[in-house]
């Protein structure tokens, strides 16, 4: 992905993954769209992100809506749990957050947490990596060396919508 290319889609992720020109995105789900990180210093991170343009946060949305989002957020969590369990033995949880205070649109983060993290950081919300300065984006950034990882989410996050399909 070039510099540009990454540039242009965030000025407007949603409307640019509503136009089919984010290539964050992994796959549309019900309320939204699950996307990876731009950085994966913990890798695995993903976002969910809303299709509703205007919406700021999870109330803006109507109830059946904000139902339908934390459902995409919850089923996004099983799947980068199952591949960051599966790809790293020091994997140890999933962190679910909205918090809306940079970006403002509706996202939720899915951040994978690891036992090699910092043991100052570790213990934290994922974001102190950022507010620290110790994630290292020309290392980090999101390139063709994730093609892999992003394979495996998108079979992760199909597996869980057929089972998720078969259950309803």
């Amino acid at each position: 992905m070039t510099d540009q290319g990454m540039t242009d889609f965030r000025v407007d992720r949603v409307g640019s993954a509503l136009a089919g020109t984010n290539p964050t995105v992994l796959r549309r789900l019900t309320a939204g769209f699950a996307v990876i990180g731009d950085v994966q210093h913990l890798p695995g991170y993903c976002v969910l992100i809303t299709d509703d343009p205007e919406a700021d946060q999870l109330t803006d949305l109507a109830v059946e809506d904000q139902l339908a989002f934390l459902a995409d957020m919850a089923l996004l969590g099983r799947a980068v749990a199952a591949v960051c369990a599966r790809r790293d033995p020091a994997f140890r949880r999933i962190n679910l957050e909205i918090q809306g205070n940079t970006d403002a649109f509706l996202h939720a983060h899915v951040t994978p947490r690891y036992q090699w993290e910092p043991e100052d950081l570790v213990r934290w919300p994922a974001a102190l990596h950022h507010w620290e300065q110790r994630v290292d984006v020309a290392r980090h950034g999101l390139g063709p060396q994730h093609d892999e990882l992003r394979a495996e989410l998108v079979a992760a996050i199909d597996a869980e919508l057929a089972a998720t399909t078969a259950s309803g």
